[in-house]
């Protein structure tokens, strides 16, 4: 039999959302600071040649150029203030959660509360702010290496890393602003609305081709097919739930007995979401991006770095998918679900799994059973990344559709309605709440017998 809290969300309109005035402020808060996000991606990096990068974008568009450009909203293409993305902060997080289970000092502060979490996020900062000059510097010298730059010189790179700098740090205060004060996580939505600002340009371009006979009609045909396949099947692997029943004894408050109760404990087949695709996409696009800028200028060593680890080359793929296993290991037992403090809350609660015995053998089983729906949460995210990247390398298809684009923007999508919905029901929650104390009122004054007048 369905809850309460389970019948209200299934009898919830969206018309609700014209009364819910804190959420409708949310969104627009949200939508303004994204706004602010696309301008800013064509905003020009001061000293850049745009005819001669324009040319240059045209050519690399149909190959990794393509993937570059959609991480970052295009801003890689214009060469915007914004070139370098989030994609800094990102791996700078990745950094700080890897030293944090190594390092003692760091470890202790995640059990530190709010204070800790606070400091853990000024390292991350200031980890951003060495990646974004490293990355930057980098940029700034494969600009030059490529001839698109008008004076190249000591001027040129300083300005290119100011401005990319200040680009990825103003990203970053967006991200934090709209978690903090707007609706969904604020870093997966610049990613998100980075990659659906590109899609209209790479479905014009794909339909061109096809109109232009260089791509068949069955290879156009097998391309929808799949990218409705797999937004299907990203959908129905997002939702699915490992149950545990959770039982909870009988007890005793004041002189009433109640009876047990019993629940269940959602474990998801992914827990740690879209994470560690952009992990692992963040790792391989850096080399990457410095080798698409310099063009045939690259040294020996990106040389090498860029024949096997290039799109499509076999250790790519390999090295792809083992980040994503690590990743969706390392996050869900790090971050997402740390069955210590999932363990140690039941044990507080009074819950137990039926047949073990509460605290540490309550501890290993979650990690047992984590552990193993991790193995198909894991080979789910591979095969979703990994299969366009060899279709696209197999076939050639110029569209860039890739799976982490496809998984950012439905597992993005799916968490921001759901947020959107939580604060639907807690509005209508209020709203009950107001009735109730109000009806109790005029139920009080009704009730409330008139005194007779008092006899002399």
């Amino acid at each position: 039999m369905a809850s309460a809290a389970e019948q209200m969300a299934a009898n919830m309109s969206w018309g609700a959302l014209g009364r819910a005035t804190e959420l409708r402020q949310r969104i627009w808060f949200t939508i303004g600071l994204l706004i602010i996000y696309r301008l800013g991606t064509y905003i020009p990096v001061p000293g850049i040649d745009g005819a001669a990068l324009r040319n240059f974008m045209e050519q690399a568009q149909t190959g990794i150029g393509g993937i570059l450009s959609m991480f970052t909203g295009g801003a890689l293409s214009r060469m915007g203030v914004f070139a370098l993305g989030i994609m800094p902060y990102i791996s700078a997080s990745i950094i700080v959660q890897l030293l944090a289970s190594m390092v003692p000092s760091l470890e202790q502060l995640k059990k530190e509360g709010e204070q800790g979490r606070k400091k853990i996020n000024q390292y991350t900062r200031y980890g951003t702010v060495a990646l974004a000059l490293f990355q930057a510097y980098g940029l700034a010298r494969s600009l030059e290496a490529g001839n698109l730059a008008h004076d190249p010189g000591l001027f040129f790179q300083a300005s290119v890393v100011i401005t990319l700098v200040g680009g990825t740090m103003f990203l970053m205060w967006l991200g934090e602003q709209i978690t903090a004060r707007g609706i969904g996580n604020g870093i997966s939505l610049i990613i998100f609305v980075g990659i659906i600002a590109e899609i209209p340009a790479a479905l014009a371009n794909f339909f061109a081709q096809g109109r232009s006979g260089a791509i068949s009609t069955p290879v156009i045909l097998g391309v929808i097919v799949m990218v409705v396949a797999v937004i299907g099947f990203v959908v129905f692997m997002e939702r699915a739930l490992r149950k545990i029943h959770i039982q909870y004894p009988r007890r005793q408050v004041g002189m009433k007995m109640y009876d047990g109760q019993s629940s269940h404990l959602p474990i998801k087949v992914n827990p740690a979401g879209v994470i560690p695709a952009i992990f692992a996409s963040s790792l391989l696009l850096l080399p990457v991006t410095i080798s698409t800028f310099s063009g045939n200028q690259t040294g020996p060593i990106m040389s090498t770095i860029l024949a096997y680890f290039g799109p499509g080359q076999p250790l790519y793929l390999l090295f792809f998918a083992a980040m994503i296993v690590f990743f969706a290991y390392f996050y869900t037992q790090n971050v997402s679900f740390k069955s210590d403090d999932v363990a140690e809350n039941l044990k507080n609660q009074g819950g137990f799994i039926p047949g073990i015995r509460p605290g540490k053998r309550t501890e290993e089983y979650l990690d047992y059973v984590v552990n193993r729906i991790l193995v198909i949460g894991a080979a789910y995210l591979t095969a979703v990344c990994l299969l366009p990247e060899i279709l696209r390398s197999q076939w050639s298809v110029p569209f860039y559709f890739g799976g982490t684009s496809v998984l950012i923007v439905v597992s993005v999508t799916m968490d921001t309605i759901n947020q959107v919905q939580s604060h639907l029901l807690a509005h209508q929650y209020e709203g009950l709440i107001e009735k109730s104390q109000l009806r109790g009122k005029r139920g009080a004054g009704a009730r409330k017998p008139k005194r007779a007048p008092s006899r002399r």
